[in-house]
């Protein structure tokens, strides 16, 4: 179980705060993510005029827990203030093996609790000028929708916040879980993290072939392993020829293809996290090192069936 902690400042925008509740929230119940939420005083005034109930204490949080600062309007007076002791918090957990995240403006509270010194991080494409000259330290990466630096995690801010939580999702429980809480709330998603590209996770996802997704998903919770057309086909209840059609009719590509995305996308985040080329392909599955470079080296990937 992870909990999952929402800081909420005066001014809290709406959707900076309900965009990632809503996806952590999918898997609440399910021995998933346990959700609470945190201010300094419990009536807090948002952004859009309702008033949001908070509680004022905090709960116990371990290294495998998140704390989330959703943004704020920056236009309204008062609004985004927290206390010394707030962001001390925020530095304790990070200091003590957490992760905290930020959505839009929040960025600017991880700055004030000295946590993007150093750091590769962004925020919504109006402050970025204001968060580079408040932490010259920072790395702002402009024009991104998030951001990952170790354990620290910025978002640009409204639904971007989803994105984010959406990669949080991935990490923690797998693409296919985070597939199935992109459709649930009905999203189109992107996960651009550090490499700045969209996912093929979510980029072919976006059709109503329910065939399709039955093979995705079979692909997406098995895609380091070595997955036979003939096999896939049988797992789907089709024969080979019908699924490669449909698969393509859906998504432009055989399912190999798909396979090979999946492999390249994620072997390019381990790669970003300092692992070799080597020790990625074999964590991906390829079971040689130089199918991952020929693959990584093209625009596209080889769409010959298995």
């Amino acid at each position: 179980m992870t909990t999952v902690v929402f800081l909420l400042a005066p001014g809290v925008q709406l959707l900076d705060l309900a965009g990632p509740a809503q996806a952590f929230g999918t898997l609440a119940g399910t021995g998933g993510y346990d959700l609470r939420y945190v201010a300094e005083k419990e009536d807090v005034p948002t952004a859009q005029g309702v008033t949001v109930r908070a509680g004022s204490r905090w709960p116990d949080l371990g290294p495998e827990d998140l704390i989330v600062v959703p943004g704020w309007s920056t236009r309204a007076p008062g609004a985004g203030s927290l206390s010394g002791a707030s962001l001390a918090r925020l530095a304790d957990h990070h200091g003590a093996g957490g992760t905290v995240v930020s959505v839009c403006a929040g960025a600017f509270a991880l700055g004030r609790a000295g946590l993007l010194g150093g750091r590769r991080c962004t925020t919504h494409h109006e402050l970025q000028d204001q968060l580079t000259r408040q932490y010259p330290a920072a790395a702002v990466v402009r024009d991104v929708l998030y951001v990952t630096d170790g354990r620290i995690a910025t978002s640009a801010g409204i639904a971007s916040g989803i994105d984010l939580a959406l990669h949080l999702i991935c990490v923690r429980d797998g693409p296919a879980t985070a597939a199935r809480v992109a459709r649930e709330m009905v999203v189109y998603a992107r996960r651009n993290g550090d490499e700045q590209q969209a996912s093929a996770m979510f980029r072919y996802r976006n059709h109503l072939s329910e065939l399709a997704h039955q093979a995705q998903d079979h692909i997406e919770t098995r895609f380091t392993l070595r997955l036979p057309l003939p096999a896939l086909a049988a797992d789907c209840g089709v024969s080979e020829r019908t699924l490669t059609r449909r698969f393509a009719e859906a998504t432009g590509m055989t399912p190999l293809r798909y396979q090979q995305l999946l492999r390249v996308e994620r072997a390019e985040h381990l790669i970003g996290q300092g692992a070799t080329v080597e020790s990625a392909a074999t964590e991906v599955g390829f079971t040689d090192a130089r199918m991952l470079r020929r693959l990584r080296s093209r625009e596209s990937v080889p769409s010959a069936a298995e």
